[in-house]
């Protein structure tokens, strides 16, 4: 699937007592990234008819990021089955490249109008291609 990528620069209040990035600050930027693949993958009509809820996440942590490292985010989506989509997210030091930490997580699709669980149509994944 295509992938969708990100910069962030690290922030006074991204860091925790131990002076790194807090690993609480991953997950928030996981789901900031998953919403901004959608909003830019799909239609206006599509973002309106439906929305994501993530059911389960599980996040690897290799290396620290430090104040003012500029982090690369990359996402894309690995697999569809159903009503759910597992979605990966990497966190690489842009400067070195070096994997700080990982995400896998599974997400659900809801219909706007109904608010139960959507099969992830053709027209959706293509969005993705």
């Amino acid at each position: 699937m295509k992938e969708f990528t990100s910069n962030i620069t690290v922030q006074p209040e991204h860091i925790d007592y131990l002076q790194h990035v807090n690993n609480i600050q991953y997950v928030s930027w996981v789901q900031d990234i998953a919403i901004a693949h959608w909003e830019d993958a799909v239609t206006p009509t599509i973002n309106k008819n439906y929305f994501w809820v993530l059911l389960e996440h599980h996040i690897t942590y290799k290396k620290p990021g430090f104040l003012n490292d500029v982090i690369e985010v990359k996402t894309y989506i690995k697999e569809n089955s159903g009503v759910t989509s597992k979605r990966i997210v990497e966190f690489y030091n842009k400067k070195t490249q070096t994997l700080l930490a990982s995400s896998i997580t599974t997400w659900c699709l809801f219909n706007q109008i109904t608010k139960k669980p959507n099969r992830i149509t053709p027209e959706i994944m293509n969005c993705f291609k």
